[in-house]
Protein backbone atom coordinates (compact mmCIF):
# COMPACT_ATOMS: atom_id res chain seq x y z
CA UNK A 1 0.00 0.00 0.00
CA UNK A 2 1.02 3.60 -0.19
CA UNK A 3 2.05 5.37 2.48
CA UNK A 4 -1.25 7.18 3.46
CA UNK A 5 -2.00 9.01 6.59
CA UNK A 6 -2.44 5.90 9.22
CA UNK A 7 0.91 4.85 8.11
CA UNK A 8 2.92 7.87 8.26
CA UNK A 9 1.24 8.60 11.67
CA UNK A 10 2.90 5.14 12.70
CA UNK A 11 6.31 6.59 11.17
CA UNK A 12 5.89 10.04 12.54
CA UNK A 13 5.62 7.82 16.34
CA UNK A 14 8.74 5.85 15.39
CA UNK A 15 10.82 9.12 14.45
CA UNK A 16 10.02 10.95 17.50
CA UNK A 17 13.61 9.34 18.62
CA UNK A 18 15.48 11.81 16.34
CA UNK A 19 14.26 14.66 17.93
CA UNK A 20 16.88 16.60 19.23
CA UNK A 21 19.69 14.92 16.95
CA UNK A 22 22.42 16.71 14.97
CA UNK A 23 22.07 16.64 10.95
CA UNK A 24 25.80 15.52 10.60
CA UNK A 25 25.61 15.32 6.28
CA UNK A 26 23.00 15.57 3.49
CA UNK A 27 22.98 13.66 0.31
CA UNK A 28 21.00 13.39 -2.81
CA UNK A 29 21.64 9.63 -4.05
CA UNK A 30 18.04 10.28 -6.62
CA UNK A 31 16.24 13.18 -8.28
CA UNK A 32 13.35 12.55 -5.44
CA UNK A 33 15.16 11.39 -2.73
CA UNK A 34 16.98 12.87 0.31
CA UNK A 35 19.14 11.46 2.79
CA UNK A 36 20.30 13.10 6.25
CA UNK A 37 22.57 11.62 8.37
CA UNK A 38 21.98 12.00 11.79
CA UNK A 39 23.92 11.66 15.06
CA UNK A 40 21.24 10.60 18.25
CA UNK A 41 22.77 10.10 21.26
CA UNK A 42 24.52 6.78 21.26
CA UNK A 43 23.39 6.20 17.41
CA UNK A 44 23.55 7.12 14.20
CA UNK A 45 20.57 7.00 11.47
CA UNK A 46 20.15 7.66 7.57
CA UNK A 47 16.88 9.38 7.70
CA UNK A 48 15.34 9.22 4.02
CA UNK A 49 12.99 11.51 2.73
CA UNK A 50 11.77 10.22 -0.55
CA UNK A 51 9.21 12.49 -3.16
CA UNK A 52 9.09 9.22 -5.46
CA UNK A 53 5.56 9.45 -7.30
CA UNK A 54 5.52 5.71 -6.92
CA UNK A 55 7.11 5.09 -3.94
CA UNK A 56 6.61 8.48 -1.85
CA UNK A 57 8.26 7.70 1.93
CA UNK A 58 9.93 8.51 4.82
CA UNK A 59 12.05 6.28 6.95
CA UNK A 60 15.78 5.43 8.51
CA UNK A 61 17.20 3.38 6.55
CA UNK A 62 20.33 0.69 6.46
CA UNK A 63 20.31 0.72 3.00
CA UNK A 64 23.34 1.69 0.99
CA UNK A 65 22.65 4.06 -1.73
CA UNK A 66 25.11 5.52 -4.62
CA UNK A 67 25.83 9.75 -4.59
CA UNK A 68 25.79 10.78 -7.97
CA UNK A 69 29.51 11.64 -8.94
CA UNK A 70 28.63 15.52 -8.52
CA UNK A 71 26.14 16.32 -6.47
CA UNK A 72 22.97 18.23 -7.55
CA UNK A 73 22.50 22.06 -6.82
CA UNK A 74 19.34 20.92 -4.26
CA UNK A 75 21.82 18.82 -2.55
CA UNK A 76 24.10 21.74 -2.14
CA UNK A 77 21.75 23.88 -1.27
CA UNK A 78 20.63 22.04 1.52
CA UNK A 79 23.52 21.00 2.75
CA UNK A 80 23.88 24.72 3.30
CA UNK A 81 20.97 25.12 5.45
CA UNK A 82 20.71 21.84 7.17
CA UNK A 83 24.50 20.79 7.96
CA UNK A 84 25.08 20.42 11.42
CA UNK A 85 21.38 21.58 12.37
CA UNK A 86 19.51 20.40 15.05
CA UNK A 87 16.23 18.25 14.24
CA UNK A 88 13.68 20.30 16.76
CA UNK A 89 10.48 18.79 15.89
CA UNK A 90 8.84 15.80 13.74
CA UNK A 91 4.97 15.67 12.93
CA UNK A 92 2.31 15.13 11.07
CA UNK A 93 -0.04 17.70 9.41
CA UNK A 94 -3.92 17.08 10.44
CA UNK A 95 -3.62 13.57 10.02
CA UNK A 96 -2.93 13.55 5.95
CA UNK A 97 0.34 12.33 4.22
CA UNK A 98 2.48 15.60 4.94
CA UNK A 99 5.20 15.74 7.18
CA UNK A 100 6.58 18.46 8.59
CA UNK A 101 10.30 18.57 10.18
CA UNK A 102 12.03 21.97 11.92
CA UNK A 103 15.65 22.17 11.70
CA UNK A 104 17.42 24.69 14.12
CA UNK A 105 20.48 25.95 12.73
CA UNK A 106 22.87 29.16 12.11
CA UNK A 107 22.57 31.63 9.35
CA UNK A 108 25.07 33.69 7.65
CA UNK A 109 25.08 36.43 10.76
CA UNK A 110 25.67 33.22 12.84
CA UNK A 111 21.90 33.96 14.51
CA UNK A 112 19.90 30.94 15.35
CA UNK A 113 16.91 30.19 12.49
CA UNK A 114 14.81 27.86 12.21
CA UNK A 115 13.94 26.07 9.12
CA UNK A 116 11.08 23.81 8.04
CA UNK A 117 10.80 20.65 5.94
CA UNK A 118 7.61 19.66 4.61
CA UNK A 119 7.54 16.34 2.98
CA UNK A 120 4.02 15.89 1.05
CA UNK A 121 3.44 11.73 0.29
CA UNK A 122 0.74 12.28 -2.26
CA UNK A 123 1.95 10.20 -5.55
CA UNK A 124 2.43 11.70 -8.48
CA UNK A 125 2.05 15.92 -6.37
CA UNK A 126 4.86 14.55 -3.85
CA UNK A 127 7.18 17.35 -3.19
CA UNK A 128 10.02 18.02 -0.81
CA UNK A 129 9.75 21.30 0.36
CA UNK A 130 12.46 23.81 2.35
CA UNK A 131 10.94 26.72 3.92
CA UNK A 132 12.09 29.67 5.84
CA UNK A 133 10.08 32.65 7.70
CA UNK A 134 7.20 31.09 5.27
CA UNK A 135 8.69 31.30 2.26
CA UNK A 136 10.30 28.58 -0.07
CA UNK A 137 13.63 28.50 0.22
CA UNK A 138 13.52 25.49 -2.79
CA UNK A 139 11.38 22.55 -3.84
CA UNK A 140 13.50 19.11 -5.20
CA UNK A 141 10.65 19.45 -7.83
CA UNK A 142 9.59 22.72 -9.74
CA UNK A 143 5.67 23.71 -9.88
CA UNK A 144 4.90 26.33 -11.85
CA UNK A 145 2.19 28.31 -12.76
CA UNK A 146 1.71 26.32 -16.33
CA UNK A 147 2.14 23.02 -13.84
CA UNK A 148 -0.52 23.69 -11.71
CA UNK A 149 -2.54 27.47 -11.29
CA UNK A 150 -3.99 26.19 -7.63
CA UNK A 151 -0.48 25.63 -6.16
CA UNK A 152 3.43 26.40 -7.24
CA UNK A 153 6.91 25.13 -5.90
CA UNK A 154 9.13 27.83 -7.13
CA UNK A 155 12.26 29.29 -4.57
CA UNK A 156 10.98 32.81 -3.01
CA UNK A 157 7.51 32.57 -3.23
CA UNK A 158 5.23 31.91 0.03
CA UNK A 159 4.69 28.55 1.19
CA UNK A 160 1.05 27.36 0.56
CA UNK A 161 -0.09 24.28 2.56
CA UNK A 162 -1.59 21.71 -0.07
CA UNK A 163 -5.44 22.51 -0.26
CA UNK A 164 -7.67 20.85 2.60
CA UNK A 165 -9.98 18.72 2.26
CA UNK A 166 -13.59 18.35 3.90
CA UNK A 167 -12.21 15.23 5.87
CA UNK A 168 -12.35 13.95 9.82
CA UNK A 169 -9.01 13.85 11.33
CA UNK A 170 -8.77 10.59 13.14
CA UNK A 171 -7.11 11.63 15.95
CA UNK A 172 -10.29 14.00 17.00
CA UNK A 173 -12.62 12.40 15.21
CA UNK A 174 -15.59 11.47 17.61
CA UNK A 175 -18.97 9.52 17.87
CA UNK A 176 -21.58 12.04 16.89
CA UNK A 177 -19.43 13.63 13.52
CA UNK A 178 -18.86 10.04 12.56
CA UNK A 179 -22.40 9.09 12.78
CA UNK A 180 -23.55 11.97 10.47
CA UNK A 181 -21.19 11.39 8.00
CA UNK A 182 -21.96 7.80 8.13
CA UNK A 183 -25.84 8.24 7.57
CA UNK A 184 -24.61 10.53 4.66
CA UNK A 185 -23.11 7.68 2.86
CA UNK A 186 -24.15 5.11 0.07
CA UNK A 187 -22.29 2.24 -1.42
CA UNK A 188 -19.51 0.38 0.34
CA UNK A 189 -18.27 1.30 3.75
CA UNK A 190 -14.68 1.33 2.72
CA UNK A 191 -15.02 3.95 0.28
CA UNK A 192 -17.36 5.78 2.40
CA UNK A 193 -14.27 5.83 5.09
CA UNK A 194 -11.65 6.47 3.05
CA UNK A 195 -14.04 9.72 1.77
CA UNK A 196 -14.78 10.76 5.63
CA UNK A 197 -11.30 9.82 7.04
CA UNK A 198 -8.16 12.04 6.08
CA UNK A 199 -5.43 10.04 5.63
CA UNK A 200 -6.71 6.67 5.48
CA UNK A 201 -6.04 4.99 1.71
CA UNK A 202 -7.78 2.26 0.15
CA UNK A 203 -6.53 -0.60 1.49
CA UNK A 204 -6.42 0.88 5.46
CA UNK A 205 -10.29 1.20 4.64
CA UNK A 206 -10.76 -2.18 3.73
CA UNK A 207 -8.78 -2.99 6.39
CA UNK A 208 -11.06 -0.96 9.02
CA UNK A 209 -14.38 -2.00 7.16
CA UNK A 210 -13.11 -5.47 7.71
CA UNK A 211 -12.39 -5.29 11.09
CA UNK A 212 -16.03 -3.49 11.89
CA UNK A 213 -18.19 -5.91 9.78
CA UNK A 214 -16.05 -9.00 8.67
CA UNK A 215 -16.21 -7.87 5.54
CA UNK A 216 -13.67 -5.49 3.58
CA UNK A 217 -16.54 -4.71 0.87
CA UNK A 218 -19.27 -4.24 3.00
CA UNK A 219 -22.11 -2.72 2.00
CA UNK A 220 -23.25 0.47 3.95
CA UNK A 221 -27.02 0.29 3.34
CA UNK A 222 -26.93 -3.09 4.99
CA UNK A 223 -25.39 -1.94 8.53
CA UNK A 224 -26.70 -0.85 11.96
CA UNK A 225 -25.26 2.85 11.55
CA UNK A 226 -24.89 4.29 14.75
CA UNK A 227 -23.44 1.18 16.11
CA UNK A 228 -20.94 1.01 13.10
CA UNK A 229 -20.15 4.59 14.34
CA UNK A 230 -19.30 3.51 17.63
CA UNK A 231 -17.38 0.55 17.09
CA UNK A 232 -15.61 2.90 14.53
CA UNK A 233 -14.94 5.61 17.12
CA UNK A 234 -13.57 3.42 19.80
CA UNK A 235 -11.38 1.36 16.99
CA UNK A 236 -9.46 4.66 15.69
CA UNK A 237 -8.50 5.77 19.11
CA UNK A 238 -6.91 2.29 19.89
CA UNK A 239 -5.22 2.54 16.83
CA UNK A 240 -1.85 4.07 17.99
CA UNK A 241 -1.83 0.64 20.25
CA UNK A 242 -2.30 -2.00 17.15
CA UNK A 243 1.61 -0.92 15.92
CA UNK A 244 2.74 -3.99 14.74
CA UNK A 245 4.81 -3.47 11.44
CA UNK A 246 4.46 -6.00 8.82
CA UNK A 247 5.07 -6.94 5.30
CA UNK A 248 3.17 -9.05 3.07
CA UNK A 249 4.43 -12.34 1.32
CA UNK A 250 3.28 -14.12 -1.66
CA UNK A 251 4.08 -17.31 -2.41
CA UNK A 252 7.47 -17.21 -3.92
CA UNK A 253 8.03 -15.01 -1.20
CA UNK A 254 8.41 -11.76 -3.10
CA UNK A 255 6.73 -8.89 -1.01
CA UNK A 256 3.61 -8.08 -2.09
CA UNK A 257 2.70 -4.73 0.37
CA UNK A 258 3.61 -3.33 3.63
CA UNK A 259 0.84 -2.54 7.15
CA UNK A 260 1.71 -0.87 10.00
CA UNK A 261 0.08 -3.73 11.89
CA UNK A 262 -1.85 -7.51 11.41
CA UNK A 263 -4.17 -7.06 8.38
CA UNK A 264 -6.50 -9.28 9.27
CA UNK A 265 -8.55 -8.74 5.73
CA UNK A 266 -5.38 -10.67 4.24
CA UNK A 267 -3.42 -14.06 4.91
CA UNK A 268 -1.96 -13.61 8.73
CA UNK A 269 0.48 -16.39 7.82
CA UNK A 270 1.68 -14.72 4.66
CA UNK A 271 2.35 -11.61 6.97
CA UNK A 272 6.05 -11.11 8.52
CA UNK A 273 6.40 -9.26 11.06
CA UNK A 274 9.31 -6.65 11.73
CA UNK A 275 10.95 -4.68 14.58
CA UNK A 276 9.92 -1.35 12.88
CA UNK A 277 8.34 0.45 10.31
CA UNK A 278 11.40 1.44 8.86
CA UNK A 279 12.60 -1.93 9.18
CA UNK A 280 9.93 -3.39 7.26
CA UNK A 281 9.92 -0.50 4.28
CA UNK A 282 13.71 -1.86 3.99
CA UNK A 283 12.35 -5.09 3.15
CA UNK A 284 9.44 -4.34 0.64
CA UNK A 285 10.29 -0.66 -0.86
CA UNK A 286 14.22 -0.90 -1.19
CA UNK A 287 14.57 -3.35 -4.17
CA UNK A 288 11.36 -2.41 -5.74
CA UNK A 289 12.40 1.39 -6.00
CA UNK A 290 15.63 0.49 -7.01
CA UNK A 291 14.54 -1.58 -9.80
CA UNK A 292 11.78 1.21 -11.11
CA UNK A 293 14.55 3.59 -11.25
CA UNK A 294 16.96 1.33 -13.03
CA UNK A 295 14.32 0.80 -15.45
CA UNK A 296 13.51 4.11 -15.97
CA UNK A 297 17.54 4.88 -16.16
CA UNK A 298 17.97 2.05 -18.49
CA UNK A 299 15.41 2.68 -21.01
CA UNK A 300 17.54 4.18 -23.61
CA UNK A 301 19.54 1.82 -23.43
CA UNK A 302 17.34 -0.87 -23.55
CA UNK A 303 15.25 0.89 -26.38
CA UNK A 304 18.97 1.51 -28.51
CA UNK A 305 19.84 -2.49 -28.06
CA UNK A 306 16.25 -3.48 -29.01
CA UNK A 307 16.55 -1.55 -32.54
CA UNK A 308 19.80 -3.04 -32.90
CA UNK A 309 18.58 -6.13 -32.37
CA UNK A 310 15.84 -5.84 -34.92
CA UNK A 311 17.88 -4.33 -37.68
CA UNK A 312 20.55 -7.44 -37.15
CA UNK A 313 17.75 -9.96 -37.43
CA UNK A 314 16.37 -8.49 -40.36
CA UNK A 315 20.01 -8.52 -41.84
CA UNK A 316 20.05 -12.18 -40.79
CA UNK A 317 17.30 -12.42 -42.78
CA UNK A 318 18.59 -11.11 -45.81
CA UNK A 319 22.27 -13.00 -45.61
CA UNK A 320 20.09 -16.48 -45.07
CA UNK A 321 18.18 -15.38 -47.86
CA UNK A 322 21.02 -14.92 -49.96
CA UNK A 323 23.09 -17.89 -49.40
CA UNK A 324 19.74 -20.26 -50.10
CA UNK A 325 20.40 -18.85 -53.28
CA UNK A 326 23.65 -19.24 -53.77
CA UNK A 327 22.98 -22.88 -53.58
CA UNK A 328 21.91 -23.08 -57.16
CA UNK A 329 24.88 -21.73 -58.01
CA UNK A 330 26.50 -25.15 -59.19
CA UNK A 331 23.39 -25.53 -61.25
CA UNK A 332 24.22 -21.97 -63.00
CA UNK A 333 27.27 -22.90 -63.65
CA UNK A 334 26.58 -26.43 -65.04
CA UNK A 335 24.16 -24.57 -67.16
CA UNK A 336 27.19 -22.54 -68.63
CA UNK A 337 29.10 -25.35 -70.07
CA UNK A 338 26.59 -27.16 -71.27
CA UNK A 339 25.36 -24.46 -73.46
CA UNK A 340 29.02 -23.59 -74.55
CA UNK A 341 30.17 -27.24 -75.24
CA UNK A 342 26.46 -28.14 -77.25
CA UNK A 343 25.18 -25.06 -78.50
CA UNK A 344 25.22 -26.09 -81.78
CA UNK A 345 22.58 -28.03 -80.94
CA UNK A 346 20.15 -25.15 -79.89
CA UNK A 347 17.95 -23.51 -82.35
CA UNK A 348 17.61 -19.52 -82.11
CA UNK A 349 14.63 -18.20 -80.58
CA UNK A 350 13.82 -20.66 -78.21
CA UNK A 351 12.63 -19.62 -74.76
CA UNK A 352 13.96 -23.47 -73.36
CA UNK A 353 16.20 -26.44 -74.01
CA UNK A 354 16.91 -29.74 -73.01
CA UNK A 355 20.41 -30.93 -73.35
CA UNK A 356 22.09 -34.10 -72.58
CA UNK A 357 24.01 -33.31 -68.71
CA UNK A 358 27.44 -35.28 -68.89
CA UNK A 359 27.80 -34.16 -65.76
CA UNK A 360 25.13 -36.67 -64.46
CA UNK A 361 26.37 -40.20 -63.40
CA UNK A 362 22.88 -41.51 -64.99
CA UNK A 363 23.10 -39.90 -68.24
CA UNK A 364 19.99 -37.75 -67.76
CA UNK A 365 19.41 -34.79 -69.29
CA UNK A 366 18.67 -30.76 -67.82
CA UNK A 367 16.13 -28.76 -69.01
CA UNK A 368 17.70 -24.81 -69.20
CA UNK A 369 15.82 -21.49 -69.41
CA UNK A 370 17.10 -18.93 -72.18
CA UNK A 371 16.71 -15.47 -73.18
CA UNK A 372 15.31 -15.56 -76.63
CA UNK A 373 16.70 -12.03 -77.27
CA UNK A 374 20.59 -13.43 -76.70
CA UNK A 375 22.32 -16.17 -78.90
CA UNK A 376 23.66 -19.74 -77.40
CA UNK A 377 26.92 -18.36 -76.70
CA UNK A 378 25.41 -15.05 -74.89
CA UNK A 379 23.29 -17.71 -72.73
CA UNK A 380 26.44 -19.19 -71.47
CA UNK A 381 27.99 -16.19 -70.59
CA UNK A 382 24.63 -14.71 -68.51
CA UNK A 383 24.44 -18.19 -66.19
CA UNK A 384 28.50 -17.56 -66.07
CA UNK A 385 28.08 -14.16 -64.71
CA UNK A 386 25.10 -15.60 -62.43
CA UNK A 387 27.50 -18.35 -61.27
CA UNK A 388 30.29 -15.88 -60.38
CA UNK A 389 28.13 -13.13 -58.76
CA UNK A 390 26.50 -16.37 -56.90
CA UNK A 391 29.78 -17.57 -55.48
CA UNK A 392 31.16 -14.16 -54.52
CA UNK A 393 28.05 -13.41 -52.78
CA UNK A 394 27.81 -16.87 -50.78
CA UNK A 395 31.01 -16.15 -49.51
CA UNK A 396 30.64 -12.36 -48.32
CA UNK A 397 26.78 -13.70 -47.20
CA UNK A 398 28.65 -16.18 -45.18
CA UNK A 399 31.30 -13.85 -43.50
CA UNK A 400 28.31 -10.79 -42.86
CA UNK A 401 26.08 -13.81 -41.35
CA UNK A 402 28.95 -14.65 -39.32
CA UNK A 403 29.26 -11.21 -38.14
CA UNK A 404 25.55 -10.27 -37.50
CA UNK A 405 25.27 -13.82 -35.55
CA UNK A 406 28.24 -11.99 -33.03
CA UNK A 407 26.35 -8.85 -32.84
CA UNK A 408 23.30 -10.32 -31.58
CA UNK A 409 25.27 -12.27 -29.42
CA UNK A 410 26.51 -8.98 -27.89
CA UNK A 411 23.07 -6.97 -27.68
CA UNK A 412 21.52 -10.45 -25.76
CA UNK A 413 24.25 -9.99 -23.37
CA UNK A 414 23.65 -6.35 -22.78
CA UNK A 415 20.04 -7.31 -22.69
CA UNK A 416 20.62 -9.75 -20.40
CA UNK A 417 23.38 -7.53 -18.11
CA UNK A 418 20.28 -4.79 -18.06
CA UNK A 419 17.63 -6.70 -17.21
CA UNK A 420 20.42 -7.59 -13.71
CA UNK A 421 21.48 -4.17 -13.16
CA UNK A 422 20.64 -2.39 -9.63
CA UNK A 423 22.81 0.44 -9.74
CA UNK A 424 24.30 3.30 -11.89
CA UNK A 425 27.63 1.96 -11.58
CA UNK A 426 26.04 -1.10 -13.47
CA UNK A 427 24.27 0.58 -15.95
CA UNK A 428 27.73 2.14 -16.93
CA UNK A 429 28.88 -1.12 -17.32
CA UNK A 430 26.30 -2.15 -19.87
CA UNK A 431 27.05 1.08 -21.28
CA UNK A 432 31.10 0.29 -21.22
CA UNK A 433 30.05 -2.91 -22.99
CA UNK A 434 28.59 -1.30 -25.96
CA UNK A 435 30.82 0.92 -26.56
CA UNK A 436 33.63 -1.25 -26.39
CA UNK A 437 31.70 -3.09 -29.22
CA UNK A 438 30.64 -0.29 -31.25
CA UNK A 439 27.01 0.15 -30.63
CA UNK A 440 27.24 3.16 -28.54
CA UNK A 441 29.94 5.92 -29.40
CA UNK A 442 31.75 7.01 -26.36
CA UNK A 443 31.18 10.33 -25.00
CA UNK A 444 33.85 12.92 -24.28
CA UNK A 445 34.81 13.28 -20.69
CA UNK A 446 34.36 16.86 -18.86
CA UNK A 447 37.32 18.17 -17.85
CA UNK A 448 38.02 17.43 -13.72
CA UNK A 449 34.86 15.22 -13.84
CA UNK A 450 35.15 12.45 -11.54
CA UNK A 451 35.29 8.57 -13.08
CA UNK A 452 32.52 7.02 -11.87
CA UNK A 453 33.50 4.36 -9.30
CA UNK A 454 33.89 0.50 -10.01
CA UNK A 455 30.74 -1.58 -9.42
CA UNK A 456 31.10 -4.54 -7.45
CA UNK A 457 29.48 -8.52 -8.45
CA UNK A 458 27.30 -10.12 -6.01
CA UNK A 459 29.01 -11.77 -3.10
CA UNK A 460 27.47 -14.43 -1.65
CA UNK A 461 28.41 -17.33 1.22
CA UNK A 462 28.04 -20.97 0.89
CA UNK A 463 26.63 -22.70 4.05
CA UNK A 464 29.94 -24.40 4.30
CA UNK A 465 31.31 -20.59 4.39
CA UNK A 466 33.04 -20.20 1.01
CA UNK A 467 33.01 -16.80 -0.50
CA UNK A 468 30.98 -17.30 -3.80
CA UNK A 469 30.98 -14.52 -6.40
CA UNK A 470 28.34 -13.29 -9.07
CA UNK A 471 29.13 -11.12 -12.22
CA UNK A 472 26.05 -8.52 -12.71
CA UNK A 473 27.16 -8.06 -16.57
CA UNK A 474 30.10 -8.60 -18.83
CA UNK A 475 32.24 -5.89 -17.56
CA UNK A 476 31.87 -7.74 -14.03
CA UNK A 477 32.05 -10.73 -15.69
CA UNK A 478 35.51 -10.14 -17.51
CA UNK A 479 36.92 -8.77 -14.11
CA UNK A 480 35.97 -12.13 -11.77
CA UNK A 481 37.03 -14.47 -14.02
CA UNK A 482 40.32 -12.82 -14.96
CA UNK A 483 40.86 -11.96 -10.95
CA UNK A 484 40.24 -15.36 -10.01
CA UNK A 485 42.60 -18.36 -9.15
CA UNK A 486 43.32 -21.63 -11.21
CA UNK A 487 41.72 -24.18 -8.36
CA UNK A 488 39.07 -21.63 -8.17
CA UNK A 489 35.30 -23.31 -9.53
CA UNK A 490 33.76 -21.24 -12.49
CA UNK A 491 29.72 -21.94 -13.32
CA UNK A 492 28.25 -20.46 -16.02
CA UNK A 493 24.71 -21.09 -17.61
CA UNK A 494 25.47 -23.19 -21.01
CA UNK A 495 24.48 -22.06 -24.36
CA UNK A 496 22.80 -18.54 -23.00
CA UNK A 497 23.55 -14.99 -22.09
CA UNK A 498 24.35 -14.95 -17.67
CA UNK A 499 26.62 -14.33 -15.22
CA UNK A 500 30.02 -16.03 -14.21
CA UNK A 501 30.05 -17.60 -10.93
CA UNK A 502 33.61 -17.90 -8.88
CA UNK A 503 33.21 -20.06 -5.57
CA UNK A 504 36.80 -19.21 -3.82
CA UNK A 505 37.75 -22.88 -3.64
CA UNK A 506 42.26 -22.38 -3.86
CA UNK A 507 42.54 -26.28 -3.04
CA UNK A 508 40.38 -27.59 -5.87
CA UNK A 509 37.70 -29.32 -3.38
CA UNK A 510 34.30 -27.97 -3.43
CA UNK A 511 31.86 -29.58 -1.15
CA UNK A 512 28.13 -30.84 -3.13
CA UNK A 513 26.21 -28.11 -1.00
CA UNK A 514 28.57 -25.45 -1.59
CA UNK A 515 28.42 -26.18 -5.41
CA UNK A 516 24.64 -26.71 -5.73
CA UNK A 517 24.18 -23.02 -3.87
CA UNK A 518 26.75 -22.19 -6.68
CA UNK A 519 24.68 -23.76 -9.41
CA UNK A 520 21.08 -22.05 -8.50
CA UNK A 521 22.97 -18.63 -8.58
CA UNK A 522 24.60 -19.62 -12.43
CA UNK A 523 20.76 -20.74 -13.23
CA UNK A 524 18.93 -17.66 -11.10
CA UNK A 525 21.13 -14.93 -12.85
CA UNK A 526 20.90 -15.97 -16.67
CA UNK A 527 18.51 -15.33 -18.61
CA UNK A 528 16.64 -18.58 -18.20
CA UNK A 529 15.59 -16.78 -14.75
CA UNK A 530 16.63 -20.38 -13.06
CA UNK A 531 13.91 -22.56 -14.35
CA UNK A 532 15.42 -26.10 -15.89
CA UNK A 533 18.93 -24.16 -16.46
CA UNK A 534 22.00 -25.94 -17.69
CA UNK A 535 24.77 -24.74 -15.62
CA UNK A 536 28.36 -26.11 -16.68
CA UNK A 537 31.41 -25.58 -14.04
CA UNK A 538 34.98 -26.47 -14.29
CA UNK A 539 38.12 -25.30 -12.84
CA UNK A 540 38.88 -21.69 -13.59
CA UNK A 541 42.27 -23.05 -15.14
CA UNK A 542 39.85 -24.62 -18.24
CA UNK A 543 38.81 -21.00 -18.90
CA UNK A 544 39.95 -19.18 -21.71
CA UNK A 545 39.27 -16.28 -23.46
CA UNK A 546 39.99 -16.22 -27.33
CA UNK A 547 41.96 -12.89 -28.31
CA UNK A 548 39.30 -10.10 -29.69
CA UNK A 549 36.45 -11.31 -28.42
CA UNK A 550 34.10 -8.60 -26.25
CA UNK A 551 33.81 -8.74 -22.56
CA UNK A 552 33.08 -11.21 -20.62
CA UNK A 553 33.67 -14.27 -23.65
CA UNK A 554 35.22 -17.40 -22.90
CA UNK A 555 36.05 -21.07 -23.99
CA UNK A 556 36.67 -23.61 -21.92
CA UNK A 557 36.98 -27.56 -21.44
CA UNK A 558 36.89 -30.14 -18.67
CA UNK A 559 33.11 -29.20 -17.83
CA UNK A 560 30.59 -31.23 -16.20
CA UNK A 561 26.92 -29.63 -16.10
CA UNK A 562 23.90 -29.93 -14.00
CA UNK A 563 20.61 -28.68 -15.10
CA UNK A 564 19.16 -26.70 -12.12
CA UNK A 565 16.04 -24.93 -10.78
CA UNK A 566 16.58 -21.62 -8.56
CA UNK A 567 13.79 -19.78 -7.11
CA UNK A 568 13.80 -16.21 -5.98
CA UNK A 569 13.13 -17.79 -2.32
CA UNK A 570 16.02 -20.58 -3.28
CA UNK A 571 18.58 -17.33 -3.60
CA UNK A 572 17.35 -15.36 -0.43
CA UNK A 573 18.33 -18.49 1.71
CA UNK A 574 21.85 -18.22 0.65
CA UNK A 575 23.94 -15.14 2.82
CA UNK A 576 24.71 -12.49 0.54
CA UNK A 577 27.00 -9.77 1.68
CA UNK A 578 26.23 -5.87 1.36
Amino acid sequence: MAMDGVMLSFVVEEMQQLVGSRIDKVNQPESDMLLLSVRAPGSNHKLMLCASPSYARVQTTKENYVNPVEAPMFCMLMRKYLSGGRIMKISQVKGDRVLYMAVENRDELGDAATREIYLELMGRHSNLTLVQDGRIVDAIRHVSYDMSRVRQALPGIPFVMPPEQDKLEIAHADEESILARLRAAEGRLDKALSDMLSGVGPVTAREIAFRLTGAARADVGQLDIPDTAKRLCEFLHKLPELKSPRVLYDEKGVPKDIFPFLFLHCPPDMQREYPSLSAAMDAYYAGRDRRERINQKSATLRHVIKNALERDEKKLALQEEELTASARMEEWRIAGELLTAQGYMVPRGQSKVELPNFYDENGGAMTIDLDVALTPAQNAQKYFKKYRKARSAMHLAAEQKEKTLAEITVLEQAMADLATCETEDELNDVRLFLIENGVLRAQPQKKGSKRPPVSLPHHYVSSDGLDMYVGKNSIQNERLTHDAQGNDLWLHAKDMPGSHVIVKCSDGACPESTLMQAAKLASFYSKGRGMGVPVDYTLRKYVKKPGGTPSGFVIYTHQKTLIVDATEGDIAAIREIK
